[in-house]
């Protein structure tokens, strides 16, 4: 991707997102120069990985194949293993219409997709097998706002604004907005977007970017080359 887009995807997503009614925190709006000078207080920040995170998978089709998303807050690993403590994230996302985000699943982290508000979300779902790989042909079960949904292979969910679905891992799901954008919250065990993100097709978590122009904020996935 150009990083001439991604500062573009950047400003047309803060500008959405308080169309909802939320506000991104203030160490969003930090320049590069802003958070080197800050590194040192904002170590919990590059350790966790919170911030502007904008992906194309590595394919280069942004409008068909991606996903925009910002880490509000992020645990720890090793409180979600020893049970207590920080053990919790929380991120909202954008789906634009037919904007695919392909099927995955998780290895360790359970989440909430949950409906903020614009059109509906489309959540289609695989169960696994006994190896925990995608089955074509499974089924399972997920709830959706406390209610049990059971699901057959290649279901599709449909969330309208406020409706939610919990994902445990082994669930296998792609999602797209239908009829317009969707605002996304996601609230989950910790997340670890660099190894716990299983794809059924061989493709990146992250983009690989273009720099045609100085970047307006940061990305996650910038962090160790701008900051360590």
């Amino acid at each position: 991707m150009k990083r001439s887009r991604i500062n573009q995807i950047m400003a047309e997503a803060d500008e959405k997102i308080r169309q909802y009614g939320f506000t991104l925190p203030p160490f969003a709006y930090w320049t590069p120069d802003e958070f080197k000078a800050r590194a040192k207080d904002a170590q919990h920040l590059v350790d966790a990985r919170c911030g502007w995170d904008i992906t194309d998978y590595g394919a280069g089709r942004y409008d068909d194949m991606g996903l925009f998303l910002f880490t509000l807050r992020n645990g720890r690993l090793a409180d979600l293993q020893r049970g207590g403590g920080m053990c919790y994230a929380e991120k909202l996302l954008i789906s634009r219409q037919d904007q695919l985000s392909p099927m995955h699943t998780h290895a360790i982290k359970a989440e909430d997709i949950i409906n903020r508000g614009g059109a509906t979300l489309v959540i289609e779902l695989f169960g696994s097998d006994d190896q925990g790989q995608f089955a074509s042909d499974m089924g399972g079960t997920v709830w959706c706002d406390g209610i049990r949904r059971d699901y057959a292979a290649g279901e599709k969910l449909k969330l309208a604004p406020g409706e939610s679905i919990t994902l445990q891992p082994g669930d296998w799901h792609a999602f797209w907005g239908e009829g317009g954008d969707v605002l996304i919250g996601e609230v989950s065990t910790v997340n670890d977007d660099e190894s716990d993100n299983i794809f059924r097709e061989p493709i990146g978590r992250f983009a690989d970017i273009d720099e045609d122009e100085a970047p307006t904020h940061l990305l996650v996935s910038d962090y160790k080359s701008w900051l360590e």
